[in-house]
């Protein structure tokens, strides 16, 4: 592997035109696809295999032309204090709206409140609902406009009037915060290295490689059906990745430099060593993503897989663009321990050098490695007992901010019709094979009364064939309460008494449903993820460090930085401690994708750091030093490199918190805070304290194992051997 790579950085090095054009015409060519390409849509959310599902297939089926994927909104009309809906003037302007309202070109139908019985108990609110041809996303912005349009003629003759639904559903933006991100990660790489120069390297290739996955993201969205927040998540991990792994493969120049070595040997010693520990950093990176496939989400899995390929490409760019953009900037790019024109000139040291931070914290943490352990894990363990009150739920227009007119929408409809009415159950009566279809319809609306939590149930509506029908149930609790949940189950195991009286099924589907079938469906796909992403890069961590203690120590820590995230997320997001300088305006349940989203990204990321800062200390090892002070040598070289790493991925992580859509934020949140504990708890102090603890034992491997192992030489062992032959640079490239 390391010789592998090293003849490509050299190669690189020595074609950097050829190199530099490849990837410039590669950005060209999904810049332009991405230009031409047609308008995105909303990705389609479905959960194969789930009973909500199945309905809203079913519905689709045998109730032909009522767009039941359609975008709707609700215009919810109340009249001004001491008035009534019911009043002729309110009635005659609800009556005016409606009419207005039916005359949209995408428009299927709108429901006259008075005629729908859509009117509150107490006669002040009103709602009337608009259905659509398209999806939210694709609808035209002329429907928009007469939406908002319609109410606004509605508020000057007098009546509140908000809109809530899909209908209003924009692509999310992030906000300026993801600029100032960049511009943190900026001006930490500046302080790396002294050079503006080298602090741009890893800048331009990151936006390159972001640059080309995003456009061709953009380029097969509506063939793929990639939603918007598609894109998002893949910028996101794609920026902090690319960035961290061109900045530690420009730091192993410099230190090669520093060595005296030629720059063309550098380039190519730097992509054999620091590259070999990003291609498995990247791998790591990869399988947790694509692993999210075993959810079978679509959604979920089209997510990490554009992210995964995001992920390769930053891997490929940081292996060739890197080299090739050393070579052009030469001599701008100084060795390690000299200081550009932008922090003061170089100097020649004539006195013994000070052992920098990370050789004294690691020395430190090898004097007294068990406070250091015992004090990580119990802070961690602190941060992590929020995570014991997680409540799984997907947003809706009540996570919205309260400025929000579907927000208020929501308010007014839980005031006028009670908190359920925001989150109706569908209950779907499929009796094709029953003898009396109209009789079944029948006993599914009576058995349905005698539940608990039942506010309304409507008459069966069938379709024409009159072999299906739907039944519409509000409950009275809100849609992301436990009651509604049981209620949802208690619908369904009365499914298994009808199918055997009447031959009749019973499916129950919508929005409340569907979320709760989501939950369920990625609590039970959290443990075999796990095994799956664990097993996996645990063995290929057993290759990279041949070592069985080291991953394992891995995994585990893993596993602390996840839940303390998982932790934070709950005290911010669901508790609302500092949700006001989050920007999070209405508190709530988790976002139920959130707990195995995290679980695969941070295990990537963590791996990372892993692989980053223990390769030194493997490499220092194999070359002959004692257990404790190849840890002390692997933080003198790449502790401050995997700090300016962790600050640099946290700032762009913590970029997107600005965005408006609350996955997008909750996730930036989520994955920032999870650096953090990863990168300066577990790998800065728990690590070190593990190996010093074990010593020797640490890198202790089964011979038969051993022999088994196939050899990739992460630690450059092979290009050492090289050049105490000689003439090793020449010997290589002529290999």
């Amino acid at each position: 592997m390391a010789t592998f790579l090293y003849k490509l950085g050299r190669i690189s090095f020595r074609r950097r035109h050829f190199v530099a054009l490849i990837w410039v015409a590669l950005l060209t060519l999904a810049g332009v696809g991405a230009a031409s390409a047609p308008a995105a849509g909303n990705s389609s959310f479905s959960i194969p295999g789930t009973e909500a599902q199945k309905a809203f297939d079913l519905l689709e089926q045998r109730f032909p032309g009522t767009s039941a994927d359609g975008a709707t909104a609700r215009v919810v009309f109340k009249a001004p204090s001491g008035e009534k809906m019911t009043d002729p003037g309110n009635k005659a302007t609800v009556q005016e709206t409606v009419k207005e309202l039916a005359d949209g070109s995408e428009v299927v139908r709108v429901t006259d409140p008075y005629q729908a019985k859509a009117v509150s108990k107490d006669g002040t609110i009103a709602y009337a609902q608009v259905s659509y041809k398209v999806s939210g996303m694709e609808l035209e912005d002329s429907s928009r406009d007469a939406l908002e349009d319609s109410a606004q003629d509605a508020r000057k003759a007098g009546l509140t009037v908000e809109i809530g639904g899909d209908a209003l559903q924009t692509v999310p933006h992030t906000g300026t915060t993801e600029i100032i991100g960049i511009a943190v990660a900026a001006v930490v790489l500046v302080i790396t290295f002294g050079s503006l120069i080298a602090a741009g390297l890893p800048l331009l290739t990151a936006l390159i490689g972001v640059g080309i996955g995003v456009s061709s993201i953009t380029a097969l969205a509506s063939a793929l059906d990639l939603g918007s927040t598609t894109s998002t998540l893949a910028m996101m991990i794609g920026l902090a990745v690319g960035i961290d792994y061109a900045l530690f493969i420009v730091s192993r120049y410099r230190a090669e430099l520093a060595e005296g070595r030629d720059r063309e040997d550098a380039a190519g010693r730097a992509v054999g060593t620091a590259g070999s520990a990003v291609v498995f950093a990247g791998l790591t990176v990869v399988i947790a993503l694509v692993g999210l496939s075993v959810v079978n989400i679509p959604m979920l899995t089209k997510m990490g897989v554009a992210a995964a390929g995001t992920v390769a490409i930053a891997v490929l760019i940081a292996l060739t663009m890197i080299p090739a953009l050393l070579g052009y900037a030469g001599r701008k790019v100084k060795p390690a321990g000299e200081k550009g024109k932008l922090l003061g000139r170089a100097k020649k040291q004539d006195k013994p050098v000070k052992p920098n931070l990370g050789t004294r914290w690691a020395s430190f943490v090898v004097r007294r490695p068990v406070a250091v352990l015992l004090l990580g894990v119990i802070g961690l363990g602190a941060a992590a007992v929020p995570a014991a009150s997680l409540e799984l739920g997907l947003p809706d227009d009540g996570s919205q901010p309260t400025s929000t007119t579907q927000r208020r929408a929501y308010d007014l409809l839980s005031e006028g019709f009670g908190p359920g009415f925001n989150g109706p159950l569908m209950v779907v009566v499929d009796a094709k094979d029953s003898d009396d279809p109209k009789a079944a319809f029948t006993a599914v609306g009576d058995e349905i009364k005698g539940l608990e939590d039942v506010v309304t149930v409507t008459p069966p509506a069938p379709n024409k064939a009159g072999d299906t029908a739907t039944i519409t149930v509000i409950p009275d609790s809100k849609p992301s309460s436990v009651a509604t949940e049981d209620l949802v189950h208690s619908i369904r195991g009365k499914g298994a008494g009808i199918k055997a009286d009447s031959d009749a099924n019973v499916l129950v589907t919508g929005q409340t449903a569907m979320n709760i079938d989501v939950s369920e469906k990625l609590n039970d796909a959290l443990i075999p993820y796990l095994v799956l992403v664990v097993g996996l890069a645990f063995l290929l961590l057993i290759v990279v460090f041949r070592s069985i203690l080291v991953p394992l120590k891995a995994a585990l820590g893993f596993l602390l930085s996840v839940m303390a995230a998982l932790g934070a997320v709950v005290a911010v997001f669901q508790w609302g401690w500092l949700a006001g300088l989050m920007g999070v305006e209405q508190t709530g349940p988790v976002m139920s994708m959130m707990p195995i989203f995290m679980v695969g990204v941070v295990f990537g990321l963590a791996m990372d750091y892993e692989v980053f800062l223990v390769t030194r200390m493997r490499e220092a090892y194999v070359h002959g030093e004692k257990a404790g002070q190849a840890v002390v040598t692997g933080f003198r070289h790449g502790a401050r490199v995997v700090t300016a790493a962790a600050v640099i991925m946290m700032a762009v992580f913590a970029g997107f918190i600005g965005s408006s859509e609350s996955m997008v934020k909750m996730i930036g949140f989520g994955l920032a805070i999870a650096v953090f504990f990863d990168a300066f708890v577990v790998r800065m102090a728990i690590v070190p304290a593990v190996l010093a603890l074990l010593g020797r034992k640490a890198w202790w491997l089964p011979k038969w194992l051993d022999r088994a192992l196939p050899n990739v030489d992460v630690e450059g062992e092979g290009l050492r051997s090289a050049s105490e032959r000689g003439d090793q640079g020449k010997e290589l490239v002529r290999a």
